[in-house]
């Protein structure tokens, strides 16, 4: 997969993309990353990219210009179309299914906005999948970027160690994964249940699914309603 971002602060996502899983899959050549600074794409000489809003307002607005400019230019940089993602307040809640479904893409490209948004004629001008990864105001859309590319990056086969990892972690059929226990057996007084050392994979596997199911219910209860499977839970 072939990631683009674009956006003010390029310098920004260095950190994150050369750490841990996301450096491991870019060295296997599973994934490539390419930052670009919007800033470039500009034909004013002070590279300028925002500017008041008409009407009044606070604030100032991303101008049509340099964006429409810097996905075109970059659009052509690669040898096939990239499916456009608008990090925005304003679009659809990022989730484990928009992962997945962005994960099987072959090119992705991330804009990226900031000050108080985008000029409405950038959502016009292209086919976007607006996304937002809450409900809450950061300072742009750089840190949106980074969790769409690390949820989407691993899944990409063969970036994880274990291929069966993703089957087995939170939002997996609509659930919040079950407890995990590693050694010392026995912490503090605490200890580790008796049935994940029983060696008894049914059993395991029935406490696994039933501990999801309960630990959804409880601190997830709005998940839980929409997750296929039984609404009760055993005691």
């Amino acid at each position: 997969m072939r990631i683009d971002v674009l956006t003010l602060f390029p310098e920004m996502f260095q950190a994150v993309l050369g750490q841990s899983m996301l450096r491991l899959a870019q060295e296997k050549g599973l994934v490539s990353y390419h930052l670009w600074n919007i800033r470039d794409y500009t034909l004013d000489k002070h590279k300028k990219v925002d500017d008041r809003p008409y009407g009044g307002g606070p604030g100032m607005v991303m101008t049509p210009e340099p964006v429409f400019r810097a996905i075109e230019g970059v659009e052509r940089d690669g040898s096939e179309p990239a499916r456009k993602v608008l990090l925005t307040p304003q679009g659809e809640r990022f989730t484990q299914s928009t992962a997945e479904a962005l994960s099987r893409e072959n090119r992705l490209m991330l804009v990226c906005g900031h000050y108080e948004g985008f000029d409405e004629r950038i959502r016009q001008g292209f086919d976007f999948l607006e996304v937002s990864i809450g409900d809450y105001i950061l300072s742009g859309g750089e840190v949106p970027a980074m969790v769409v590319i690390d949820a989407v990056v691993r899944l990409i086969p063969g970036v994880l160690g274990d291929q069966d990892s993703p089957e087995f972690e939170s939002f997996k059929d609509g659930l919040l994964e079950y407890p995990q226990y590693t050694k010392p057996r026995e912490f503090r007084g605490l200890k580790v249940p008796d049935v994940l050392v029983s060696g008894h994979h049914e059993n395991i596997q029935q406490w696994r699914e039933e501990q999801a199911r309960e630990r959804t219910r409880a601190k997830r209860p709005d998940l839980f309603k929409k997750a296929p499977g039984p609404k009760t839970v055993s005691q």
